[in-house]
């Protein structure tokens, strides 16, 4: 228990959601009036993300990223809004999940036509390690989760690699960031499949104990 709570302390998500809790819940409640869903919110997030992704594309990399930075306190938003009006539920925070890998990977997408356009491969291939490590990040931790484990642990999840790759692409330097995810990313699954594994070996020692003779 003493272990969770550290965790929740040093969390980076943690800390911007109690950070900035006074600032969603006024926007959460202003967006509430107008009668829009959470979900609609959240797919609204989507649409933003894949103009962004759009303008990454065809090479307006700043402003792609202006645009993905806008879009970054909605993934927040929703959540928050759905907690004002009462209504958290199972399939709105699935809802909420899935489309934050669709935008992660529409934007990805986004870079990865716009380095084909330019012929620079190795960049093409810094996105697809970027893509595969922050997919496997989520996985991993879905699928310990299934199982009965938990993984949140790591050291670039979505939100880090959110505050990478945003800040990059206002600066125009998208390629820091990649080199960034792409390795990070892919070491903090290999740090969840670690920390799953330690958990299953711990659970598989405390059954060995009570069995009998």
């Amino acid at each position: 228990m003493e272990n969770q709570k550290k965790k929740e302390v040093v969390s980076i998500e943690m800390f911007l959601r109690r950070t900035f809790k006074g600032v969603l819940d006024t926007m959460g409640t202003a967006v509430n009036k107008t009668g829009i869903l959470p979900n609609t919110v959240t797919i609204l997030g989507l649409i933003g993300n894949a103009i962004g992704a759009y303008l990454l594309a065809t090479g307006h990399i700043t402003w792609g990223g202006i645009v993905i930075l806008i879009m970054g306190p909605i993934d927040a938003l929703d959540g928050t809004m759905a907690r004002l009006r009462g209504e958290q539920t199972e399939f709105g925070a699935f809802v909420d999940s899935v489309t934050d890998r669709y935008s992660e990977l529409v934007i990805l997408a986004g870079l990865m036509i716009y380095f084909l356009t330019k012929q620079d491969y190795l960049s093409v291939g810094l996105v697809y390690f970027a893509a595969a490590g922050s997919i496997l990040v989520s996985y991993v931790k879905a699928r310990a989760e299934s199982l009965g484990f938990t993984a949140k642990v790591g050291i670039l999840t979505r939100v880090e690699r959110y505050l990478v790759l945003a800040p990059a692409l206002l600066f125009n330097i998208p390629q820091i960031a990649l080199w960034i995810i792409a390795i990070f990313a892919n070491f903090t699954a290999i740090q969840r499949i670690y920390f799953v594994r330690k958990q299953a070996y711990d659970q598989n020692k405390a059954l060995s104990y009570k069995k009998p003779g």
